[in-house]
């Protein structure tokens, strides 16, 4: 049986004088992370139409490779950038793909 896939939601609220500098920040740490890391295959970054909140969906091949994701420079940039702008993390779940 293949291992499941790993997929995280992170919600995130961010002030609206430094959205634009955090989204600029998700996605340097969306496009690095499915570029240099194999076991990332997606990573979206979108943003609330009713909120100032960002959400970023993730996908993983399994734990390891997620873990290995927290390991990499670029993640290291992200997590400067979220303290540096104040942003709060307000939400993160894990769950196991299903399909497809």
């Amino acid at each position: 049986m293949k291992k499941s896939e790993v997929v995280v939601f992170a919600e995130f609220n961010v002030s609206t004088t430094n959205r634009d500098a955090f989204l600029e920040l998700c996605r340097f740490d969306a496009e690095r992370s499915v570029t240099d890391e194999p076991g990332c295959s997606q990573f979206d970054v979108s943003t609330s139409n009713d909120n100032a909140n960002v959400v970023l969906y993730e996908v993983y091949d399994d734990q390891a490779a997620f873990d290995y994701h927290l390991t990499t420079p670029h993640y290291a940039t992200f997590a400067d950038g979220v303290q540096r702008l104040g942003v709060q993390i307000t939400l993160v779940r894990f769950f196991s793909r299903q399909h497809p």
